[in-house]
């Protein structure tokens, strides 16, 4: 299904709907096609990708924490530091 520049924006919601029970739909400009709009899967993109075999999961699932540091502090406001930045 096709569908002009100006009609998509003008029934943007309606065009959506229908991609999202299932059509394909080209847009275009002047005739031309220059988008092709498709539902995405409603599974997670990390697990689709997965199971695609594009990535892998991480080898400890643990987000790491930094340990045995003291964290830095500023001895003046970070706007003050900010504003001299940009000056």
């Amino acid at each position: 299904m096709e569908v002009a520049i100006t009609e998509l924006r003008t029934h943007l919601s309606s065009w959506l709907a229908r991609v999202r029970d299932g059509e394909e739909v080209i847009v275009t400009e002047r005739s031309i096609p220059i988008a092709r709009l498709t539902a995405i899967a409603s599974s997670d993109t990390l697990t689709r990708l997965t199971d695609e075999g594009l990535i892998s999961p991480p080898r400890n699932p643990r987000r790491p924490q930094a340990v045995g540091r003291v964290r830095p502090r500023s001895r003046r406001p970070l706007a003050d530091i900010v504003s001299e930045q940009r000056g």
